[in-house]
């Protein structure tokens, strides 16, 4: 658990944070760059600002995926400088590389953890490596303070305290947080009726087997089990507010084993 204090975030365009002392380094680097016409490769997994600090090195540059071949090489008859994001992705990565050589282009890149390929040393003066969330706590607060912020002007202002302590989902860094947030701060206030329909319009699409009962059942019982168990701390008391047998409550908690 992370518990969410009032603090102010320490913010860089609006996007990128700079409370831990990796991030800040990053951001260091970053400001150096801009003042250098030097190339340079910004990794690391995905939703931890790799293209959040590319912009900030060059923000009027054009920014291209490295999947989008045809169009990528195309701009680059065009202009000095370039962004190009998960440059892993490229079908043909040599020939763009090659291009940016030859005719002096400046450009800023981003790539997967670790990414790696025979002319990078040879493109790229400055390799950026951006550790994951996980090993930036200072920062995962303060993004999540970011990100109510963002629910509270798209869906109205709620109190702070009901994020007093969440389990934060860093499992793709910025995005699976943000789009927790969003949906926790939804759901704060969301009605039976829209919650009957979430579940309605997800069980449409998935349907279909002869034992679909059993196989959905999991959505009702394990929520009230987990919130059971949460509210009342255990599982003698949770047995007794449900009307349930210890031993079916247990039995229900091993049969959905991996979902607490």
């Amino acid at each position: 658990m992370i518990a969410v204090a009032l603090v102010v975030a320490r913010v860089v365009d609006a996007n990128y944070i700079t409370a831990s002392a990796s991030s800040a380094q990053a951001f260091k680097t970053a400001t150096l760059l801009k003042t250098l016409s030097i190339n340079a490769l910004i990794r690391g997994e995905t939703g931890v600002g790799k293209s959040s600090l590319a912009r900030y090195i060059l923000p009027d540059a054009p920014i291209f995926d490295a999947s989008s071949y045809d169009e990528l090489l195309l701009a680059l008859e065009s202009t000095n400088q370039v962004i190009i994001t998960n440059l892993e992705n490229s079908p043909n990565i040599k020939k763009i590389l090659d291009f940016v050589v030859v005719h002096n282009i400046r450009i800023i890149a981003t790539a997967g953890y670790l990414y790696n390929h025979e002319m990078v040393d040879k493109v790229f003066s400055i390799k950026l490596d951006i550790p994951s969330l996980k090993e930036r706590p200072e920062d995962v607060v303060l993004l999540i303070h970011k990100f109510i912020k963002e629910a509270s002007l798209l869906f109205g202002p709620m109190e702070t305290a009901k994020f007093h302590e969440i389990k934060p989902d860093l499992s793709r860094n910025s995005h699976s947080l943000r789009k927790q947030i969003m949906i926790h701060y939804l759901l704060q206030n969301i009605s039976e009726n829209e919650l009957m329909e979430i579940v309605e319009n997800y069980l449409f699409e998935k349907l279909g087997s002869n034992s679909d009962y059993k196989n959905f059942l999991h959505l009702f019982e394990v929520p009230l089990i987990n919130a059971g168990l949460r509210k009342f701390k255990s599982q003698l008391q949770l047995s007794d507010k449900l009307g349930l047998n210890r031993n079916t409550l247990r039995k229900k908690i091993a049969d959905n084993e991996k979902y607490f």
